[in-house]
């Protein structure tokens, strides 16, 4: 990429020569222009499963309201705008009931 010594464009491909597309800059000699893109493999999500969900979410100590059993799995989520905080949910690893919590 090639730029403008005068305004500092990114200087454009004319009929014969390179030239400014902002002033009346036109480049000296030929230069050789190449443009070039990469794009990257496809990333699997994961999807969470209801037989593996063990496997997905982390367990942490957090009392269930419905059984006060102590383990529950965790994971957040972005419910609303980005300035504001995410939510919180606990799943009860023995009776599966899921608790939202929002700070």
């Amino acid at each position: 990429m090639e730029f403008c010594p005068k305004c500092g464009a990114l200087l454009m491909m004319k009929k014969t020569k390179a030239g400014c597309p902002r002033c009346s800059y036109t480049a000296k000699g030929r230069i050789n222009m190449m443009m070039k893109e990469e794009v990257r493999e496809h990333v699997a999500v994961a999807v969470v499963n209801e037989k593996d969900e063990g496997e997905v979410h982390p367990i942490t100590d957090f009392v269930c309201k419905k059984c006060k059993h102590k383990k529950s799995y965790f994971w957040i989520r972005q419910m609303r705008s980005g300035d504001e905080p995410e939510s919180k949910f606990y799943k009860c690893v023995k009776c599966k009931n899921t608790v939202r919590v929002d700070d």
